[in-house]
């Protein structure tokens, strides 16, 4: 008998049932010895022992559905060998239940912490395949994550409906958008919905340049402006601190998040009306975009392989519009972010794109 593990950690996002769906159908496909057994509330389940056995009816009808019937959580990596006040050895409990189980294999869907625990505990000696999974697409060494297509369809519909409220009142309207360290849902979005004004963690804003984009479109007898604002996104001062006077200061921020402050700001020196929308959990939530079916079907299927082929301690990752795979420690760890220069920031800049930069 083949056992293997399956949990899914971190944040939810709309693809994950679509993705354990397409490699329980693979592993299936190849092996009529085959038994999933799926932990519950991400590493939680793993630490505790807390898993189910699944049957083949398990995963069916679970392409459309978003979110993750096994549930999910989040364990931070910084403590994960942190023995707290219930005196558990996290990664020795972790390989006690691996090896207690007797699993081949864990395959572990997961943005950056979650790849970064996989990574560990492959060092520790068991067999991990990481599969990559973030709504912000920010994971390193993978062109794209499954959830990031169903989340960025999400924030465009946001950023679609303020046009007409927009349009109708003569407002400013500001739809703040996921990624608290890095821009790639905001910029998608907001290149997708012709937002005018754009602002991410990658490019520190000026709050007067800003204004001045606002006040130019006025000048231009524009009734109305839309921002798609990261909710990572940092003003020029702010980049300028030490990361622990950033921390400092954003927790002594008056404001509920930088979309209200950057909007009082806006409605300070422009004198124009104000909107804030915050969909926040609203982008991980409903079904996941035919592109992200497509892709977590395919992603899954490649685990598969790379379990039949033994290459543990890698990481699914997209390459262009192949499958591929690169090592767990090549990802763990290393953000992908926005390059301030890349060509399509200067694409945006040239349809009159205002970043808050200059």
């Amino acid at each position: 008998m083949r056992r293997v593990g399956l949990l899914t950690s971190g944040g939810d996002c709309q693809a994950l049932n679509a993705v354990m769906r397409g490699l329980a159908k693979a592993l299936y496909s190849n092996y009529e010895d085959m038994e999933i057994i799926g932990f519950k509330d991400g590493y939680k389940g793993l630490i505790k022992g807390d898993y189910t056995v699944m049957a083949p009816e398990c995963f069916s009808g679970l392409l459309m559905r978003g979110g993750t019937i096994l549930g999910t959580s989040r364990q931070p990596f910084k403590l994960m060998r942190v023995v707290e006040a219930d005196g558990i050895d996290k990664v020795d409990e972790m390989k006690k239940n691996y090896k207690n189980l007797k699993l081949d294999c864990i395959f572990v869907l997961g943005g950056n912490g979650s790849q970064k625990t996989a990574n560990l505990l492959s060092e520790e000696g068991l067999n991990i395949i990481g599969l990559p999974k973030t709504i912000d697409n920010d994971l390193y060494g993978t062109d794209m994550t499954f959830g990031f297509h169903s989340a960025l369809a999400m924030a465009t519909t946001v950023l679609d409906n303020i046009h007409t409220t927009a349009a109708s009142h003569g407002r400013v309207f500001i739809v703040e958008v996921m990624g608290h360290k890095v821009g790639w849902l905001t910029l998608y979005a907001g290149i997708s919905s012709g937002a005018d004004i754009i602002l991410i963690p990658e490019i520190p804003y000026d709050i007067r340049i800003v204004t001045g984009a606002i006040n130019e479109r006025t000048l231009q007898g524009k009734k109305y402006s839309i921002l798609a604002v990261a909710e990572g996104a940092i003003s020029k001062e702010t980049a300028k601190l030490g990361k622990k006077e950033q921390k400092e200061k954003l927790k002594n921020r008056k404001y509920p998040s930088v979309a209200y402050e950057v909007g009082a700001q806006i409605s300070e020196l422009t004198g124009q009306e104000v909107r804030v929308t915050v969909p926040g959990h609203m982008q991980r939530g409903g079904t996941p975009t035919p592109f992200d079916r497509i892709l977590s079907t395919r992603i899954g299927a490649k685990a598969m392989q790379l379990y039949k082929d033994k290459e543990f301690g890698r990481m699914v990752a997209v390459l262009g519009d192949e499958i591929t795979s690169i090592p767990l420690s090549e990802t763990a760890g290393r953000l992908k972010t926005v390059d301030p220069k890349a060509s399509i920031i200067k694409e945006a800049r040239s349809i009159g794109i205002c970043f808050g930069d200059k």
